[in-house]
């Protein structure tokens, strides 16, 4: 097996990397060991001690556990695993507080945390909106917890594709309708000559082979695979990957020691 980092965008926390020899079992568990497996942050409980907003509790409360949170692995267990046997001590549970009585909108950003490392991802995500005299005083817990759980700790967007092939012979040379209706420009048509220029962006929509049935050919990689992973922003896209891998590893140790 052989990666290859494709595109890394630590701005937006997007990450595309190619995997090559190896099979969709793999990529595809490696995908859904990512969405349900790898933990984030969360908040689970809040406890109201005042709320005059519009919304009900129940309300502020969904929004509040929607709230991407940055999550520090190693400071945190999921409280399964904890020692404190889901007591909620302080490596299994965050405390957070939220105190506002000024008018206009309460933004994620006014959520004190007691670990400074893990505050919420967007301190712009508006949570509700107060009017003159109204306040909202809350304590929330956040947890760590998994994807298979509950989606407000997935940690992102994980998709894959197979690697197009794309062949272009004599026929197709000429045949200037495929760049045209290339949507994504995988193709360029220069001094009357089709070439492939970004083959990576095809989805294989057939457009192209639709406009040039003789002249262009488009496959699937049965071996090599397109990895695309977009971060909700409680997690950097490799240290999800790492995570997954090493959750991955002790599933499969696990496995082979029932097998003995």
């Amino acid at each position: 097996m052989e990666v290859k980092l494709l595109n890394q965008d630590k701005e937006n926390k997007k990450l595309s990397f190619v995997i090559k020899d190896s099979n969709p079992s793999f990529v595809n568990t490696l995908r859904r060991m990512i969405v349900e497996e790898v933990p984030t942050l969360a908040i689970e409980n809040v406890e109201f001690r005042d709320n005059s907003s519009a919304l009900y509790d129940e309300v502020v409360a969904h929004r509040l556990g929607l709230i991407p949170i940055k999550t520090d692995l190693k400071s945190y267990e999921l409280p399964k695993e904890c020692t404190c046997k889901k007591k909620g001590c302080a490596k299994c549970t965050l405390k957070m507080t939220l105190v506002s009585k000024s008018a206009g909108y309460v933004h994620a950003s006014e959520i004190k945390s007691k670990d400074p490392k893990c505050v919420p991802a967007y301190p712009g995500m508006p949570i509700v909106k107060l009017l003159k005299g109204q306040k909202i005083e809350l304590i929330a817990t956040a947890v760590l917890g998994q994807g298979k759980v509950h989606a407000k700790w997935s940690p992102g967007l994980i998709s894959y594709k197979n690697y197009p092939i794309i062949e272009v012979n004599q026929k197709g040379e000429s045949c200037e309708q495929a760049s045209i209706k290339c949507s994504t420009k995988v193709f360029e048509f220069t001094k009357g000559k089709l070439t492939v220029v970004n083959p990576l962006n095809c989805h294989f929509c057939n457009a192209c082979v639709e406009a040039c049935p003789d002249g262009i050919k488009i496959e699937e990689s049965k071996t090599d695979f397109i990895f695309n992973i977009e971060s909700w922003g409680q997690l950097d896209p490799r240290d999800m990957i790492k995570e997954a891998v090493k959750r991955l590893q002790k599933k499969t140790d696990d496995f082979v020691k029932l097998l003995k």
